[in-house]
């Protein structure tokens, strides 16, 4: 469908799944331009990415930069509700980005979704997915949809917190019994999928999914074998789990997991019935990744108000 000379937009390429789609992009000979918050944030490709702020507030110039580009890869979302930043606003914001794509007559549109949304989940990460997956499918523009369950990679936030707290702590606390179950894909199987899926003209939806299948108690067991260390893992009421991670949040000054996570964790909504889409074993890459994993903890907030610093600094 593309030459080597169409220009490819991807949300986000200075941060993580977007900065692993543009290299892939690159690699491939494509043109690659990012639109993004962090306008300041350092530039892993120098002058072979060009970077534009969202315009959010000002869809002409979002459409002015989108003009000519063949295809859109869409990272953009939040993971929690917070005053700086909410799931409304973040599907509004999107809703706007499709708008302008279809605007400037962008043909096709890579968008990152999440497994099992649901037009009526209670819960707002979910649900707003969904939102936006109908949107895209009623826009008349060319889609295909990939629905991540949990990435993991060097960037990673909620493999490498495990790591973190198993390194730092004398036990580990599941919420419930932790028999509910993710299937965790690496984040380049996932900037593979977005490439491969970026170049034909079908509309498909695709759950992006990992070879493997843990229960959350197997998962920590699995990276805490990987960096070597042995911690008793307990069983707590979710409300205690909770608490917990609020204290340690309040130390690490940053949201560890919140309610809605673990109701989305303990109602399965991050595993399906789908074969795998990736091929990276997560238990393999900890292993060669055990001397770095869970050294320093990442936050979620220090990434969003630091705009500057690449996230492998923080």
């Amino acid at each position: 469908m593309q030459s080597s000379t169409e220009l490819h937009v991807v949300t986000g390429a200075f941060g993580y799944s977007g900065k692993y789609i543009a290299r892939r992009l690159l690699e491939a000979g494509k043109r690659v331009r990012t639109l993004t918050n962090s306008i300041q944030r350092h530039n892993p490709f120098g002058s072979l990415v060009e970077a534009h702020p969202y315009h959010f507030d000002c869809p002409d110039e979002l459409v002015r930069s989108l003009d000519g580009a063949a295809v859109l890869y869409n990272t953009y979302w939040v993971r929690f509700d917070h005053r700086d930043f909410t799931h409304s606003q973040a599907v509004q914001n999107t809703l706007t980005l499709f708008d302008a794509a279809r605007r400037a007559g962008v043909h096709r549109v890579v968008h990152i979704s999440i497994t099992n949304p649901s037009l009526d989940s209670p819960l707002p990460y979910f649900r707003g997915k969904a939102q936006l997956e109908v949107a895209l499918q009623e826009s008349g523009l060319s889609y295909a949809i990939l629905r991540p369950a949990v990435l993991f990679g060097k960037e990673d936030i909620l493999i490498n917190n495990i790591a973190w707290m198993l390194r730092r702590f004398p036990v580990f606390a599941v919420f419930g019994d932790g028999n509910y179950r993710l299937q965790p894909i690496y984040v380049d199987d996932l900037a593979e999928l977005a490439v491969q899926y970026g170049q034909i003209e079908e509309n498909v939806v695709i759950d992006a999914i990992g070879p493997e299948t843990f229960t959350y108690r197997e998962l920590v067991r699995t990276i805490a074998e990987a960096i070597g260390v042995n911690r008793p893992i307990i069983s707590v009421p979710p409300f205690v789990g909770l608490l917990v991670a609020k204290l340690v949040g309040y130390l690490v000054k940053d949201v560890v997991i919140t309610r809605e996570e673990i109701e989305g964790l303990m109602a399965n909504l991050l595993v399906t019935s789908s074969s795998p889409a990736g091929k990276t074993r997560l238990s393999e890459w900890a292993r060669e990744n055990a001397e770095h994993l869970g050294r320093r903890y990442a936050s979620e907030l220090a990434r969003r108000r630091d705009r500057e610093r690449s996230y492998e600094e923080m």
